[in-house]
């Protein structure tokens, strides 16, 4: 089923957040993304070409997005999806810290509180008050409720119970992570070079290759991918289920995603692990959920409710055949904790 923009038509357009202050930037974050996207265009450059960084730069955005932001942030930190050991948290995480989205607990609690506030005012990044709000225009503005002390209280408790995550907050390891994964592709591909007969200029050449396509250009791919969960999947795609904010599943952001942009699938059971909840909707975040847990790795796994999806495809069913226009639904809205 293609996506149609049907939320727009149907949701009324929302103020920003009475928090919001327009006229204070938020300079960490308008600097680091304008940053990010002027060293990524360096790509276009004829100097900074090699296939091993178009590659690293295409692996990266799902092993970095996927297994970082997609699983470690999302469905395992955010929501407990599953439950698996502290060290292959910490890793999933330090992955997800290398797309440069904040640290854990301020990822976790801006999330958490969507969820809460879902297309309503006081949702930080609900695209009801514009696309490109939505989109990124959020973050780059002061928006008081989303100060970190009152929103780590309130939405992030749990998380900093953990002394990695404090450590993540309170010290330079953050950058130090973000840093390293820069020096660690440039030297990879600087001594891949030199150790298949290449002159340091060409050393010079390919590291700074790899630097720009698996650091620059993936990252900006990642970021891009998730702002459009936040953004187009409110906005056009179809709804399974009824609940309370405009979510949509979204086929185009769900296979760029990687099954994050089943997103009215999510907003209807949102400690699911599985976002894809019928046999079409491709989870591949979901499929490594499922190896790992054959593996032993991970466990008490939650699933979607056999009941709730077995309604929802019933309500589809009936709304394609167009057997009764005015049919009530057979799933009361709901708004979810995100917890």
């Amino acid at each position: 089923m293609l996506p149609s923009p049907v939320a727009a038509s149907r949701a009324v357009r929302l103020a920003l957040p009475a928090a919001v202050d327009r006229r204070r930037i938020v300079w960490s974050y308008a600097v680091t993304v304008g940053l990010y996207h002027l060293l990524a265009l360096l790509a276009l450059l004829p100097w900074m070409f090699s296939w091993t960084g178009v590659v690293l730069a295409l692996v990266g955005t799902y092993v970095f997005g996927g297994l970082g932001i997609n699983l470690g942030f999302h469905r395992l930190l955010t929501h407990r999806g599953f439950s698996c050991p502290k060290w292959l948290e910490h890793a999933c995480v330090i992955v997800g810290v290398c797309c440069v989205q904040d640290t854990p607990a301020r990822w976790v609690a801006v999330h958490r509180r969507h969820h809460e506030q879902a297309d309503l005012r006081d949702d930080p990044h609900s695209p009801l008050a514009g696309f490109l709000w939505g989109h990124a225009g959020w973050m780059l503005v002061e928006n008081r409720d989303l100060a970190r002390l009152g929103i780590y209280d309130r939405y992030a408790k749990d998380v900093l119970r953990d002394p990695f995550y404090r450590r993540l907050e309170r010290s330079l390891l953050y950058p130090a992570i973000v840093l390293a994964s820069w020096v660690l592709f440039f030297l990879c591909g600087a001594v891949a070079s030199l150790a298949g007969g290449g002159t340091l200029a060409d050393a010079a050449q390919f590291g700074a290759s790899v630097l720009v396509w698996g650091v620059f250009v993936r990252t900006i791919a990642v970021w891009h991918i998730t702002w459009s969960v936040n953004s187009a999947a409110h906005l056009w795609g179809y709804r399974s289920y009824e609940t309370a904010e405009q979510s949509r599943n979204n086929w185009v952001v769900a296979l760029l995603s990687n099954g994050e942009g089943w997103h009215n699938n999510h907003h209807a059971q949102p400690r699911a692990a599985r976002h894809g909840h019928r046999p079409w909707e491709i989870d591949g975040i979901f499929g490594v959920v499922r190896v790992l847990e054959a593996m032993g790795l991970v466990w008490d796994v939650v699933r979607p409710d056999p009941k709730l999806v077995a309604a929802a495809a019933q309500r589809a069913a009936m709304s394609a055949g167009c057997s009764d226009d005015g049919h009530r639904a057979l799933q009361e809205p709901t708004r979810d904790a995100g917890l």
